[in-house]
């Protein structure tokens, strides 16, 4: 039985126009750009905001797209403007910075300079999301070492009521991967407590692919993205073949 490792998910790239010049002096200060922790919907990207001196806020960006390329930004904003140098004399990647009722959208204003943060199938720009304490990146991370700890104990109850809300509750949050692998753990712990049935119906969305010969998976797939499914599709292969036998019995 196959336990599962953190893994990203593809990036989705949403192309902003500017109805408006680059000016820093003319920017109004937005309200809304709060310290925290905002996640893409779907996982597959991360903003944190941070205070930083002199009013300014500091800011990470971590993009995953397809076949594993990422993106990489960090640095300082003011009134939800940004600026970071690239390699290119003369060049930099600025970025804008707009709160909204759902969270923060990351726009640039030359997208072909901030190219220069990303490798070439990964984009940062889109909706972060304000999420709950409980399924920020960090939280989850948090969340599935508890789980671990009590499912080596084999305290599977324990393991269980871990890892079973916030499958639920953090969903959006969730990268693709991240999700069939959770799918797997929690179905593994159900198998453990006898109850093949909650086994079966958390693995059911892996079962189309999980009966999918691994040819088609790679044809379906860049490399590095079937690499991963693919080992998430081998352990629910064998999870379901366990759940159905529990069941059979």
């Amino acid at each position: 039985m196959r336990l599962g490792t953190f893994s990203g998910a593809w990036a989705l790239v949403v192309l902003l126009s500017l109805s408006t010049p680059w000016s820093l002096a003319a920017a109004a200060n937005p309200p809304g750009l709060s310290p925290g922790e905002y996640v893409a919907e779907g996982g597959w990207g991360r903003l944190r905001i941070k205070p930083a001196p002199s009013g300014a806020l500091a800011f990470d960006i971590r993009a995953t797209g397809a076949n594993g390329h990422q993106c990489a930004l960090d640095g300082q904003m003011r009134d939800g403007l940004a600026e970071l140098p690239t390699l290119e004399p003369g060049q930099s990647c600025r970025l804008i910075f707009r709160p909204g009722v759902n969270g923060i959208e990351v726009a640039s204003a030359d997208a072909s300079n901030c190219r220069h943060f990303c490798g070439a199938r990964a984009g940062f720009e889109g909706l972060y999301r304000v999420t709950s304490a409980s399924c920020t990146p960090s939280a989850i991370k948090r969340t599935r070492a508890e789980f671990k700890r009590h499912y080596d104990l084999k305290a599977f109850e324990a393991a269980r009521a871990a890892l079973e809300p916030m499958l639920a509750a953090c969903a959006a949050s969730l990268g693709w991967v991240e999700t069939g692998w959770i799918r797997n753990d929690l179905a593994v712990t159900q198998y453990r407590l006898g109850d093949p049935g909650a086994c079966r119906r958390v693995l059911e969305p892996l079962r189309a692919d999980a009966q999918t010969s691994d040819r088609e998976i790679r044809n379906k797939l860049p490399p590095s993205d079937a690499d991963q499914w693919l080992s998430v599709l081998r352990a629910a292969r064998t999870n379901l073949k366990l759940c159905a036998e529990n069941a059979a019995r």
